[in-house]
C-alpha cells in the first residue's frame, strides 16, 4: 500500500510518461505506473490530509483509455478528507468529453476532479486514413509548448488551485466522445490486426519489451499477440520496431513511426 501524494500514469509511446515525469519533478509526487499496478492482486492506496492525487494518461478516441478505467474499478483509495484530485491528459488535438467521463469513474470511488489539464503532444495514432505522425519540426514545437504549459500546471497543482480547466474539448465534444469515440473504443481497440513481416523482423524483442500490458510473446523467434483483450492499441510495438516489421492491417505500411525520444 502506498502512503503519499501520487501520480498514477499510463503511457504507450512515451508522451504521457514524459509529461508525468516532468510533473512529478515539479510537484514532488510519487509516480505509479497503472499497467504495473494492474498486475498486483490488490490495488490499495491511502492518502493523508493535504496530499494530492493525480492521474496522467493519453486520450484514446476522445475517451479515457480502457486500461485506466479498469484500474479505477479495481483501485481502493482510503482518505479521511477528500484529496485534491486532478487529471492531465495528452492528445493529438482535442479531448472531447474525456474529463467528464473520467470524473464519473472517480465519483464511483468517492472522488471528484478539482482541476483538469491537457497537453497537445506529437501524434502517434496512425491507424486511420487521415492520421499521420507529425513532421519533426511540428513534434519539437508541440513538445516545447507542452513543456512550458507543464511549468504553469505544476504551480497550480502545488497550490492546489481548484476549478482550473486548461483543456481543448473541440467543436463537437459530445459527438466525438459518445458516437465516434464509443465506436472506436468498442470496435478498434484490439490486437487482431497486428501482423509481423517475418523477412524484416530481426528478432530483437523490443516490441515485447515496450508493450505496457505484456500482450506480446515470442514463438519461433517472432512476436505473437495473445488476443486476450489486454491490448490497448497504443501502438508501442509498431512505433518501436527498428525495422518497421510490425503493422496494423495494411494502412500502417506506409506510415511513419514515433515514440518520445526517438532518433
Amino acid at each position: 500500500m502506498y502512503l503519499c501524494s501520487m501520480i498514477f500514469y499510463f503511457s504507450g509511446t512515451g508522451n504521457t510518461r514524459w509529461a508525468a515525469e516532468r510533473l512529478a519533478a515539479l510537484t514532488g509526487e510519487r509516480l505509479v505506473g497503472i499497467a504495473n499496478e494492474l498486475r498486483n492482486d490488490v490495488c490499495e492506496y491511502e492518502l493523508s490530509h493535504g496530499e494530492r492525487l493525480g492521474f496522467c494518461f493519453p486520450v484514446h478516441g476522445w475517451q479515457p483509455p480502457g486500461i485506466v478505467r479498469r484500474f479505477l474499478r479495481r483501485a481502493c483509495f482510503r482518505f479521511t478528507t477528500l484529496p485534491y484530485t486532478y487529471a492531465l491528459v495528452t492528445c493529438g488535438d482535442s479531448i472531447g468529453l474525456t474529463m467528464e467521463m473520467f470524473d464519473k469513474c472517480l465519483q464511483a470511488k468517492g472522488l471528484h476532479l478539482d482541476s483538469e489539464f491537457s497537453l497537445t503532444m506529437p501524434e502517434s495514432y496512425v491507424c486511420l486514413p487521415f492520421m499521420y505522425t507529425d513532421k519533426p519540426e511540428r513534434e519539437q514545437e508541440k513538445i516545447s509548448l507542452s513543456g512550458n504549459a507543464l511549468e504553469q500546471y505544476g504551480k497550480m497543482i502545488v497550490m492546489q488551485q481548484r476549478g482550473e480547466r486548461h483543456t481543448v474539448r473541440g467543436w463537437t465534444p459530445w459527438l466525438m466522445s459518445h458516437v465516434i469515440g464509443s465506436y472506436f473504443n468498442h470496435r478498434m481497440i484490439s490486437d487482431r490486426k497486428f501482423t509481423v513481416d517475418a523477412d524484416a523482423c530481426v528478432h530483437c524483442g523490443r516490441c515485447a519489451q515496450v508493450c505496457p500490458t505484456g500482450d506480446l510473446v515470442f514463438e519461433n523467434g517472432l512476436p505473437h499477440w495473445k488476443h486476450d483483450d489486454s491490448c490497448t492499441c497504443c501502438l508501442a510495438c509498431y512505433h518501436h520496431c527498428p525495422r518497421h516489421a510490425i503493422n496494423y492491417g495494411k494502412i500502417t505500411r506506409r506510415r511513419g513511426q514515433y515514440y518520445f525520444g526517438h532518433e
